[in-house]
């Protein structure tokens, strides 16, 4: 009995914690490569390339001095209800994702429409 107690408490630990995530304000997206974060902030810009069908959201402020870069690619594009790069621009939203390194910088690859979010507040 006491072992059973032992694995469902180290259970219930383990994954609150594999769900939980950070939040973390934009402007330190790149003090967190490779972690998966909640970052809000305001979509400043964005571009959809047809030519690669990439969109690219900036996040904080305008390009080139964009704090964080989402990127929608291809299909994945398909799974939004409208553009992204129209609906969100100026509006302020919570993007949830793992961070990686790009030339440097900060991005994060949105794969589920699930990932953008309009902020509460």
């Amino acid at each position: 009995m006491n072992k059973a107690i032992i694995a469902a408490l180290f259970f219930t630990t383990f994954t609150v914690k594999a769900f939980c995530q950070t939040t973390i304000p934009a402007k330190e997206a790149a003090k967190h490569i490779n972690e998966t974060v909640t970052i809000c902030d305001k979509i400043a810009d964005g571009r959809y390339f047809a030519n690669s069908q990439t969109t690219l959201l900036n996040v904080g402020n305008v390009h080139p001095n964009e704090l964080l870069t989402l990127v929608i690619k291809g299909d994945d594009r398909k799974k939004f209800e409208q553009e992204p790069e129209k609906f969100f621009l100026n509006k302020k939203v919570c993007i949830t994702g793992k961070i990686i390194d790009f030339k440097g910088r900060p991005e994060i690859v949105i794969t589920e429409a699930s990932q953008i979010t309009l902020a509460k507040d």
